[in-house]
């Protein structure tokens, strides 16, 4: 099991790195989480509902998506209250008061799933949640320690060093465990390094006077960015180096729209990969400017979301961007909320009541209480993107349909919606830029406008993401004792 100091330390990605380590030399490894907390999630090809980090994962591990490697996902839906999906059906919305009163039935879930899971394969690597030092939820935390001593593995600390402090917070990570559970960490993985290893040698061998754990390796920090992360604290990670002293006029800007309940933002990492596209996350309406494309992406709750939209002065920004014939692209929650009128009377996407949208595609939104979770393929047109048209396949997540009004907009099947004046659409469809076809003319349309060449080339995105998985394997390997690593498995 991969613990951590805290979020954000990389749990998900060393997770994701030994998977496909072990992959890669013949092992039949999965990996589990217990209980995750994430507004980024995925569908398994049976219509279930798992944590994204896990899907990646899977993906490492060369496994399609199985809902037994996160049997418990809380999504926040805002005022202390998270969607509670178990064993990818969404239960309902509950506060935590609410959510540990079901403690007992939580952990005979995770430990029945846990136990399937293991007959399946000869290895599980078990990512942690958080930190497992929150002293005040240890005898409720079904993911970290209680979990681990369930499983009898073998646990790997990780610190981040890029925030300070690395060395104080493994040590006292340490000590607020209970001693009845210290024994299972047996070393610890320094993550984010980036300085010279030679400098840090000393603090290594003080540290040796302050605990017995064994140092496993120093990660230096990964750069590539094709990574499925979990949660926001990682949004800014794809923010590419954007130079407001330099007029980019040969890139293509692409600015996504930091909502207040942002969820799903792992749809824009296909845009990582080309080498003239800048990515511009934006929280301030203004800083807005200099942009040829916005992305609004899902968020987990629409109608609280477009309230946020009109007291932070975004809407009439997209509005003024739309007049000015920038492209504006909405996927799911950022599709409901390019629309006239999103309706939620009873409360299932978080806040009740009815809302105004954007207005800038004649759909109509309401909310229904059953959640629609399956993989799609659909074949597509937009007009104003190009005249052909694309096969593409992703993953549906959501709560509510929209419906065509009359008006300036073409729709398929409520997946898609187009403006036949504007340069703006909108999607259910996560993943959609994934289909490399559809990305190009998506890119071309903006090149063509910016008077740029469009770039003749064959790039897929998933060959790009499949060899970035093993560079991250190699890196891992590369950078820590992984015969020490291996053997706490018996490999």
């Amino acid at each position: 099991m991969f613990l951590g100091t805290g979020s954000g330390v990389g749990k998900s990605v060393l997770t994701a790195a030994f998977c496909r380590y072990l992959k890669n030399i013949g092992i039949k490894v999965a990996p589990f989480k217990a209980q995750n907390m994430a507004l980024n999630s995925a569908v398994t090809p049976n219509g279930y509902e798992i944590g994204r980090a896990q899907a990646y994962q899977a993906e490492a591990c060369g496994l399609l998506p199985d809902v037994r490697m996160n049997p418990i996902l809380l999504k926040p839906t805002g005022d202390s209250r998270s969607q509670v999906i178990i064993r990818g059906i969404s239960t309902g919305n509950y506060s935590a008061e609410e959510y540990y009163k079901n403690y007992d039935e939580y952990l005979k879930v995770v430990r029945e799933t846990f136990d399937e899971l293991s007959n399946d394969f000869d290895v599980i690597i078990l990512e942690g949640a958080g930190s497992p030092a929150e002293i005040n939820l240890q005898k409720t935390d079904l993911v970290n320690m209680q979990m681990a001593n369930y499983a009898n593995a073998s646990c790997v600390l990780i610190g981040d060093i890029d925030r300070g402090g690395v060395f104080a917070w493994l040590k006292g990570t340490v000590d607020l465990i209970p001693l009845n559970q210290r024994g299972l960490i047996k070393g610890y993985l320094i993550n984010k390094f980036r300085g010279t290893l030679s400098l840090l040698t000393p603090a290594l061998n003080m540290f040796k006077g302050y605990s017995d754990l064994k140092c496993l390796g120093v990660l230096p920090y990964f750069k590539e960015s094709v990574i499925d992360q979990e949660d926001s604290l990682s949004l800014n990670s794809l923010n590419k180096k954007y130079d407001s002293d330099n007029n980019n006029e040969d890139k293509v800007i692409i600015g996504v729209l930091s909502l207040d309940k942002i969820s799903n933002f792992t749809d824009i990492n296909p845009f990582l990969i080309e080498d003239d596209v800048i990515i511009k996350i934006i929280k301030n309406p203004d800083d807005a400017y200099n942009i040829d494309a916005m992305i609004i992406p899902g968020t987990k709750s629409t109608i609280s979301d477009m309230d946020f939209l009109i007291k932070t002065g975004w809407a009439e920004k997209i509005i003024r961007l739309s007049e000015k014939n920038i492209l504006i692209f909405g996927i799911c929650g950022g599709y409901q909320l390019l629309g006239n009128l999103i309706s939620d009377h009873e409360g299932y996407d978080g806040k009740i009541g009815e809302i105004k949208g954007l207005g800038l595609l004649p759909v109509k939104t309401v909310m229904q209480k059953e959640k629609i979770l399956k993989i799609a393929r659909h074949n597509i047109k937009i007009p104003f993107l190009s005249h052909s048209e694309f096969d593409v396949e992703g993953y549906e997540i959501h709560i509510g349909l929209s419906h065509s009004e009359t008006g300036e907009c073409s729709n398929h099947e409520h997946i898609f919606a187009y403006s036949d004046t504007k340069p703006v659409a909108g999607t259910y469809l996560h993943g959609i830029f994934d289909n490399d076809d559809f990305r190009s003319a998506f890119l071309d349309y903006i090149r063509s406008k910016k008077g740029l060449k469009k770039i003749e080339r064959s790039i897929s995105y998933k060959e790009i993401k499949n060899k970035q998985i093993d560079y991250l394997a190699k890196w891992f390997s590369d950078n820590c004792d992984i015969e020490s690593i291996c053997n706490l498995i018996n490999i």
